[in-house]
C-alpha cells in the first residue's frame, strides 16, 4: 500500500505540474511530495522530472512511467471497486468542470448535493477547453461534440434558445413579430470568452437558417449581465432556456419569436474512459441525465 501511495503522489504531481499543487490535492505539504518523488527517483534509478525554480516537466522516462502508473492505479481501483460495489455508497470528492454559464445549473447541482450528502463537490467554472485527464477532473459538462477518444460521454439533452425581453421594454418599443423586426431593436449579445466571437442567434424561417446583421447594443462575456439588462428593459437578448427559466416563470421576461428558433445546443457530461465507473461518477452522470432537463 505504501508503494501504491507513492505512485499516487507521482500521478498527482505529474497532473498538477507542481509539488505544492499536488500536495493541496492530497492533503500533504509540497516538501513531503518532493521527498516522496526523490525517493521514487532513487529507487527507480531515473530522473522523472526536469525541475527548475520556475517550472517542472516530465522527462521522457517520467512520461513512460506515468502511463504505467495510471494503468496500475486504474487496475487497482477497478479491483477495489468490484470487490465492494455490492455495498458501495457513493462518497468522496467529485471534481467537476462546468462552463461559466454552469452557475445557472446550480439548482440541479444543489439537488444532487442534497441527494448524495457523502459526495463532496469541487466545482471549476471556466469556458476554456480543459484536459479532463491531465487536470484530474472526474467529470466535465460542456456543450457541443466530443473529440477526445480517451473520454466517455452521455448526452444530457438538447435545448432551444429563447429570445426574451422585459414587458416594459416591449411596451415602450413594440413587440417583434418576425425576425426582421429585430433589426430595429436594441440587441444584447453574448461573446464566447475563449474565442471572442459573438454567439449567433439561431434564427430560422421554415426550417432554414436565417442570418441577420443584428444591432450590437451591448456585448457581455457571461450571461448574468445580459439577463439583468434585459430585465431592466435595456433591450432584447437570446439565451439558453435554463438561464432565463425563473425570469420567464415570474414574468419579468417575456419569450419572443419561438417559432423562429432552431435547437442550437446539446449538453454532454464527459468522464475518463475507465473500464469501471466509480459510484460517485456513476450517480452524478445518471442524476444529471435524469434531472437537468426534467422540468
Amino acid at each position: 500500500m505504501d508503494r501504491l501511495g507513492t505512485l499516487s503522489i507521482f500521478i498527482q504531481a505529474a497532473e498538477a505540474g507542481s509539488f505544492v499543487a499536488a500536495g493541496q490535492r492530497l492533503g500533504l505539504s509540497g516538501s513531503a511530495v518532493g521527498k516522496a518523488i526523490a525517493r521514487l527517483e532513487e529507487e527507480m534509478g531515473v530522473r522523472l522530472f526536469h525541475r527548475s525554480t520556475r517550472s517542472m516537466a516530465l522527462t521522457e522516462e517520467g512520461g513512460f512511467f506515468l502511463d504505467t502508473c495510471r494503468r496500475i492505479h486504474s487496475e487497482f481501483e477497478a479491483v477495489k471497486a468490484q470487490l465492494s460495489r455490492s455495498q458501495a455508497i457513493p462518497r468522496g470528492q467529485l471534481r467537476v468542470s462546468l462552463p461559466l454559464a454552469g452557475m445557472l445549473l446550480m439548482p440541479t447541482i444543489a439537488a444532487f448535493m442534497a441527494a448524495y450528502p457523502e459526495i463532496d463537490l469541487d466545482l471549476d467554472f471556466t469556458d476554456r477547453l480543459v484536459d479532463v485527464i491531465e487536470e484530474g477532473f472526474d467529470a466535465v459538462i460542456r456543450t457541443g461534440e466530443v473529440r477526445d477518444t480517451r473520454l466517455m460521454s452521455r448526452k444530457l439533452g438538447t435545448f432551444k434558445h429563447r429570445i426574451v425581453a422585459a414587458p416594459a421594454y416591449l411596451a415602450a418599443n413594440g413587440t417583434p413579430n418576425v425576425p426582421e423586426d429585430l433589426l430595429g431593436h436594441r440587441c444584447l449579445h453574448h461573446r464566447y470568452a475563449n474565442s471572442g466571437r459573438l454567439e449567433p442567434w439561431p434564427l430560422v424561417r421554415d426550417g432554414r437558417e436565417l442570418k441577420l446583421n443584428l444591432p450590437q447594443t451591448t456585448i457581455a462575456s457571461t450571461l448574468e449581465p445580459l439577463i439583468y439588462l434585459a430585465e431592466q428593459a435595456f433591450g432584447i437578448t437570446c439565451l439558453p432556456p435554463f438561464a432565463v427559466a425563473s425570469e420567464l416563470a415570474r414574468g419579468s421576461l417575456t419569450s419572443l419569436l419561438e417559432d423562429h428558433l432552431a435547437e442550437a445546443g446539446t449538453f454532454r457530461v464527459l468522464w475518463p474512459s475507465n473500464r469501471y465507473l466509480c459510484p460517485k461518477v456513476r450517480v452524478f452522470v445518471d442524476y444529471m441525465a435524469a434531472s437537468l432537463f426534467a422540468a
